[in-house]
């Protein structure tokens, strides 16, 4: 036999066959998904206008950290002294301490801009997406604070937990090439 000539065994068959096989798998399920994501053209997002900010998106999201997180419109924004999503209804004292505020995690800054207003941010790091800001805000504040699913973090579930849990029905499917729906000044 000469040496350019190979020799092809069953065992090499098989060996080169399968690879052949999961390449052809790869290929297939890869042309699957990429099918599968443009006839999903749409993404789980809250409504800002119906939200009751019950709490559920920070425990119900499949995710450790909830893809949902607080998002404040600052043209709604009063830039208060006191933002009632900040401090709590009744805190002991008008600083930062964190007796008095309301975020459990310490995601709501705030920062003197001049007397008598002060500049409040979040930091999405730290938010858990409780909604007791959003909640606070709507009830004493001008409902600048609203949550919203973070696209980047949200796993586009077909059966979101959140939204099956959601006792105001906030949780909609919007196109996914308008995945926000934010607080506007014209429609507050």
């Amino acid at each position: 036999m000469s040496e350019n000539k190979k020799i092809i065994t069953r065992r090499s068959f098989l060996r080169d066959g399968f690879g052949g096989v999961c390449l052809a798998g790869l290929v297939g399920m890869a042309a699957f998904l990429a099918g599968r994501s443009r006839k999903n053209k749409t993404v789980w997002q809250i409504d800002p206008y119906t939200c009751i900010a019950c709490g559920n998106c920070a425990t119900y999201c499949v995710l450790e950290e909830s893809a949902v997180k607080c998002m404040h419109a600052f043209a709604l924004c009063g830039y208060c002294r006191i933002c009632f999503g900040f401090f709590g209804p009744e805190p002991f004292d008008i600083t930062e301490g964190a007796e008095n505020q309301l975020c459990p995690t310490g995601a709501i800054k705030r920062k003197f801009v001049e007397d008598p207003y002060y500049e409040y941010t979040i930091d999405e790091s730290l938010c858990n997406g409780c909604g007791k800001c959003v909640k606070g805000c709507n009830t004493f504040g001008n409902g600048s604070l609203f949550l919203q699913v973070r696209q980047d973090r949200c796993l586009n579930c077909n059966e979101c937990s959140i939204a099956a849990a959601c006792s105001s029905r906030s949780f909609k499917r919007v196109p996914a090439d308008k995945p926000y729906l934010l607080k506007t000044v014209d429609h507050a």
